[in-house]
C-alpha cells in the first residue's frame, strides 16, 4: 500500500498548486454551499460571481435580493432554491451571533455546537467547517476522499456506509501526520482526486499517477479485455 509520503506528492505533481477552502468562517460556510453536488470549477465560479455583486458577507447576502442572486449560484448547478435558501439562513445565523466564529476557534466539542446551527452542512461538511475554518485537525471523509482511500486501500470495504467512513477515516488519521497543515493538505488533494480522476464511475486510471502501486488500479487496467 502506498504511504501518504509517496500519495500526496505524487498528487502534488500531477494536479499542481490547489487553492484550498477559506479559512474564514462564513467564507467557508458559503463554499459548502456552493459546493453541495457540484463540481470544483462550477463551485469556483459561482464563488466568483458572488464577490463580484458582491455578496460574500451575511450583511450584504441578507441585504441582496434572491433574484439578484440567482445569476451568480445557478452557476454551481441544481438546487437553485436550496442553495439560495441556505446561504440566507446562514447569513442570517451568524448576522444575529457575531461571535459564532470565536467559538469555532474554541475547544472541538464547542467548534461542533456552534456548528449544528448551521443549515445544509451534513456530517462531511461540517467536518470540513471544522479543519478549514475552525482549525481542527480532523480528516472530513466525505464519499470522494472515502472512495480514493478505500481504493488505495485504507480502511475497510464493509457494507456499512457509517462503518465503512469510519474505517476510512481512522486508516488516514493512522498515517497522515496530526497537524493541522498536513491534514488540510491531505484531505485537499485526495478529495480533489476523487472529483477530477478517481470518479465513482469509469475512473481515468489509464492517467492516474497512483495507478502503478494502486490496487483498484492495477486490477482494473491490467484486467484483459471482454
Amino acid at each position: 500500500m502506498l504511504s501518504m509520503d509517496e500519495v500526496l506528492p505524487r498528487l502534488h505533481a500531477f494536479y499542481g498548486p490547489l487553492i484550498p477552502p477559506p479559512h474564514d468562517p462564513f467564507m467557508m460556510y458559503v463554499w459548502e454551499v456552493m459546493n453541495f453536488h457540484s463540481a470544483p470549477a462550477k463551485r469556483d465560479a459561482a464563488l466568483a460571481a458572488l464577490r463580484r455583486i458582491p455578496a460574500l458577507t451575511p450583511d450584504s447576502i441578507w441585504k441582496t435580493v434572491p433574484k439578484k442572486l440567482e445569476p451568480a449560484v445557478l452557476l454551481a448547478g441544481p438546487y437553485l432554491d436550496d442553495r439560495i435558501r441556505a446561504l440566507r439562513a446562514g447569513a442570517d445565523v451568524f448576522r444575529r451571533d457575531p461571535d459564532l466564529p470565536a467559538r469555532l476557534s474554541g475547544t472541538l466539542l464547542a467548534s461542533r455546537r456552534a456548528l449544528a446551527v448551521l443549515p445544509q452542512l451534513g456530517l462531511a461538511g461540517s467536518q470540513r467547517m471544522l479543519l478549514f475554518a475552525a482549525a481542527h485537525p480532523v480528516i472530513p471523509t466525505d464519499a470522494h476522499l472515502t472512495r480514493v482511500g478505500l481504493r488505495l486501500g485504507y480502511g475497510t470495504a464493509t457494507p456499512d456506509v457509517r462503518r465503512r467512513i469510519r474505517s476510512v477515516r481512522r486508516a488516514l488519521s493512522a498515517c497522515i501526520q496530526p497537524t493541522l497543515d498536513a491534514r488540510r493538505r491531505a484531505v485537499l488533494y485526495l478529495a480533489h482526486h476523487g472529483h477530477a480522476t478517481c470518479v465513482e464511475f469509469d475512473p481515468r486510471c489509464h492517467v492516474c499517477p497512483l495507478r502503478p502501486d494502486c490496487p483498484f488500479g492495477r486490477d482494473r487496467t491490467d484486467r484483459p479485455p471482454q
